[in-house]
């Protein structure tokens, strides 16, 4: 009985070994990033105090995961912390805003007031509206230059950094 072909060629099935092994990291860490988690660097000052310059943060994908094999469009609770695709920035853009960090405040068919460097939202539960910051530890309203008042689209929902000074988010 003759050896089989690999048998007799170790270097070329250890070379094959190593060929299957890089390319299922390399799928696998795919999967990974797309589906169970990601990670992020943090840049700028839109997001201080709660997070810095040079912060990494790992996102969480299952939920959007779970709510895409549902069917569903995965809606973010309010106060949590999201990281989205700047759509101000093309496919050839700048990739270090590729993507944004910031706090959901206002979730569809909600009006968000910005006034005096508060938010206020107004919902069918608070008719006579809330401070969204208020619910969240993390945050301390800080005077704001801006001032906004929106219904929240359908299908969308309304974010805002967490250093609120001047025109930082």
């Amino acid at each position: 009985m003759e050896a089989s072909y690999l048998s007799r060629h170790p270097l070329l099935k250890d070379a094959l070994n190593l060929a299957l092994f890089v390319g299922l990291v390399v799928i696998g860490t795919i999967l990974i990033n797309t589906f169970i988690f990601r990670s992020y660097n943090v840049v700028g000052p839109s997001m201080e105090s709660t997070l810095h310059t040079g912060d990494r943060v790992l996102v969480n994908r299952v939920p959007v995961t779970m709510a895409h094999l549902q069917g569903k469009s995965y809606l973010p609770a309010r106060g949590q912390v999201i990281v989205f695709e700047n759509p101000q920035v093309s496919a050839v853009g700048n990739v270090e805003n590729k993507f944004i960090v910031k706090r959901v405040i206002g979730l569809p068919g909600e009006r968000v007031v910005l006034k005096d460097g508060l938010f206020t939202v107004y919902n069918a539960e608070h008719p006579d509206g809330f401070n969204p910051d208020e619910l969240t530890k993390d945050v301390t309203a800080t005077e704001s230059t801006g001032e906004t008042d929106v219904v929240v689209p359908e299908n969308e929902i309304f974010v805002s950094g967490d250093h609120r000074e001047g025109t930082y988010s």
